[in-house]
């Protein structure tokens, strides 16, 4: 299967442009509604992130979203055009000294919905995969 993409620009606004587009994926991979739930959560927490803070909602920077299938999991690539974050010393938003704290949540949501996460391009690229059985 090839892969599907769409660019958006930086603009919160711009999220139910991505909830379409993985309404579309729903549809046409005849996903469950655990996964699709899933995926609806993790992926807009992963854009939004790379709007706010990969691009710093500069709408003249781009959000990439992509799809592709690869053996019976459905792989989402989330990127953006701003400088990269140092995924590995991100706080733990369980910790007691972080309960109150809002940042953090996102990536902690993003780990625990999808099967496998991961950084690439220095904290540019989110890979989220999600297991189709």
């Amino acid at each position: 299967m090839s892969e599907i993409s769409i660019s958006i620009p930086s603009l919160s606004e711009n999220i139910r442009i991505v909830e379409s587009f993985i309404d579309n994926a729903k549809e046409k991979f005849d996903l469950n509604d655990d996964i699709y739930g899933n995926i609806m959560i993790a992926v807009t927490e992963s854009v939004n992130n790379a709007i706010l803070h990969g691009n710093e909602s500069q709408k003249d920077k781009n959000v990439f979203l992509s799809l592709n299938m690869e053996d019976n999991t459905i792989v989402f690539r989330v990127s953006d055009e701003g400088a990269g974050f140092d995924y590995n010393s991100l706080p733990d938003p369980t910790a007691p000294e972080n309960i109150d704290k809002p940042g953090g949540r996102g990536i902690f949501l993003m780990k625990a919905l999808s099967d496998e996460l991961s950084f690439e391009q220095d904290g540019k690229q989110v890979k989220l995969s999600f297991y189709i059985s």
